[in-house]
């Protein structure tokens, strides 16, 4: 395993386990509700979109259909070479080793960003908030999409795993800070009930895993999600 950029902070699940992260990603939102919601915000059609903890590069495909540009930041060498491989065959798809408080990118470079439970959890990301400041051109957008956890299935068991994540504290951050929220009700839908159960396994410590596994039948989970936005 290769370093991580100096300042990174560790993701316990897709640093440790990106192929189950993978299949995490596959099953996230299989309707496509937070593109829509996104898209009625701000479209990235012909613009250069930053994926900010751009993790193997998962989105970055799927923002390149559209968008002028791409570019994806993610801290860990590991999967900065797997989301490279992912985009090789893509021209305007770059893929970068940085993080979000020191963005590898010049001033009012970027009209779309796109942080996906990555770095930006309420207080505390104040530095990768200065650098979107930075970074975003006027008239651009940044997208930061985190659990909301007061309320849906998935929502309870994140109060139950993280106990100390007020709800409200991180809703009263980004309110106070320009930032609206949008709440989307989406949902995780896994091919195999196998699948369910070691995407839990990454989430979770392995007690609580087994207690909500034990809980819930079925392989598919309603996921409640804050996509917070901002215009610049």
């Amino acid at each position: 395993m290769g370093r991580p950029e100096p300042g990174a902070i560790p993701s316990p699940n897709i640093w440790h386990h990106a192929a189950t992260y993978e299949i995490e990603n596959r099953a996230v939102d299989p309707d496509g509700l937070l593109e829509t919601a996104m898209r009625g915000i701000a479209d990235w059609s012909g613009r250069h979109v930053l994926d900010l903890g751009c993790g193997t590069g998962f989105h970055l495909p799927r923002f390149a259909t559209t968008a002028a540009s791409v570019t994806g930041v993610e801290p860990h060498p590991d999967l900065v070479a797997i989301a490279r491989r992912r985009t090789r065959a893509l021209p305007h798809v770059t893929v970068l080793a940085g993080t979000a408080q020191a963005v590898p990118l010049p001033d009012a470079s970027v009209d779309v960003v796109h942080a996906r439970w990555a770095y930006f959890f309420g207080p505390g990301c104040e530095p990768g908030l200065a650098e979107l400041d930075r970074v975003v051109r006027r008239g651009g957008t940044a997208f930061v999409i985190d659990n909301d956890a007061s309320r849906s299935t998935f929502g309870g068991w994140f109060r139950r795993g993280y106990p100390t994540v007020d709800p409200d504290t991180v809703e009263r951050f980004w309110s106070t800070r320009g930032w609206t929220r949008t709440p989307v009700d989406m949902r995780w839908s896994f091919a195999s009930r196998a699948d369910l159960e070691a995407v839990v396994g990454i989430e979770f410590t392995r007690e609580l895993a087994e207690e909500i596994l034990a809980g819930h039948t079925g392989t598919e989970v309603d996921y409640a999600v804050n996509l917070w936005s901002k215009g610049f």
